[in-house]
């Protein structure tokens, strides 16, 4: 039996932005791959090219000082330098984003309800009243309380946790096979986060969505995804299934954003680990290894740029699986 081609199928992405005469490359050569009902989590810190990448993909990034790039195929269909017009046709309908800020998202004029009606209407052949109709049942199957009532109130007036399920039932209203989240758990609190958790788990069982969930806690990522990907300073540095990652990561990164979850069983550290220094600035990245200034194991080696090997099910960028130095074996139950 023939395997099912991938939803989504990036190779090489680049985008690079103008600055003082040349070209600033801020993501390198980025390829991963998101299968039908996956959840792929992009992990990294602020910096590493996570928003870039998907705004890419969406076609959002739509300015003369920036040069996009490699490759991004969307049901065959190729997304790299498509007319905004095309574009307009794919955004809502058949891929659509959560954004990371839903009160910035969101028109401050116009009410919620509004917003998604104006986005059904758009795509699709609605009264005003069907759209209506939809917009409050979405509302509803969101978890929101009063539908209706919610629905003609404007984004000042919901709370963090009502304006990001608002955003969900937006990026749903006409039904995408593919979803976008970017940061979709920032600011909110605790109890409000594993709600939009379960939902975002429960879109590929009740809408049969796909999605890109785009974060830089990994906590979110081991809860939620399938495979994952990690970015550092525009570069992968580890993708593979999220099981194998979280057993036994192959990259330094990797292991270092692990150790920086709060382990749920045995004793808890007095102190998490951090990782020492911050990511470069695309003008100031190393000629190797950009991760190097900050790794416990750099070496020699490092200063040539690792190119990403297949290890075990994981593909690394990195010179120690290829050197035969590992990592240290991982304990599973503290990053369960």
């Amino acid at each position: 039996m023939r395997a099912e081609a991938p939803l989504l199928e990036v190779h090489d992405l680049s985008v690079s932005f103008r600055s003082r005469g040349r070209y600033i490359p801020i993501v390198e050569k980025v390829s991963f791959s998101v299968g039908s009902r996956e959840i792929l989590g992009i992990v990294g810190e602020s910096g590493s090219g996570k928003s870039v990448t998907a705004m890419a993909i969406m076609g959002l990034i739509d300015a003369p000082d920036v040069k996009i790039t490699g490759s991004a195929r969307f049901r065959g269909q190729e997304l790299v330098g498509l007319p905004q017009k095309a574009f307009r046709h794919l955004r809502g309908r058949d891929i659509a984003m959560i954004f990371q800020d839903p009160m910035t998202a969101f028109t401050p004029v116009y009410t919620i309800g509004w917003q998604i009606d104006e986005q059904i209407r758009a795509h699709e052949a609605l009264s005003k009243t069907g759209a209506r109709a939809r917009t409050v049942q979405l509302l509803g199957d969101m978890g929101v309380p009063d539908p209706e009532r919610t629905a003609n109130r404007y984004p000042h007036q919901l709370s963090g946790g009502l304006r990001q399920r608002a955003m969900i039932a937006m990026a749903l209203s006409c039904n995408p096979v593919m979803l976008i989240a970017d940061e979709p758990t920032t600011a909110l609190d605790v109890t409000v986060q594993a709600q939009i958790l379960d939902l975002l788990r429960n879109l590929r069982h009740n809408y049969g969505s796909s999605v890109l969930l785009i974060t830089h806690d990994m906590g979110v990522v081991a809860e939620t995804c399938d495979n994952v990907m990690v970015l550092y300073s525009g570069r992968v540095a580890e993708r593979g299934p999220g099981e194998a990652i979280f057993a036994q990561p192959a990259h330094p990164y990797t292991a270092a954003l692990l150790d920086s979850i709060p382990p749920l069983t045995g004793p808890r550290p007095a102190r998490l680990p951090s990782i020492a220094g911050s990511p470069p600035a695309p003008l100031e990245r190393p000629s190797g290894c950009a991760f190097a200034p900050r790794c416990h194991y750099a070496h020699e080696s490092c200063v040539m740029l690792p190119p990403l090997i297949s290890y075990g099910s994981q593909d690394v960028a990195c010179v120690l699986p290829v050197e035969g130095r590992p990592l240290p074996p991982r304990v599973v139950a503290d990053v369960a």
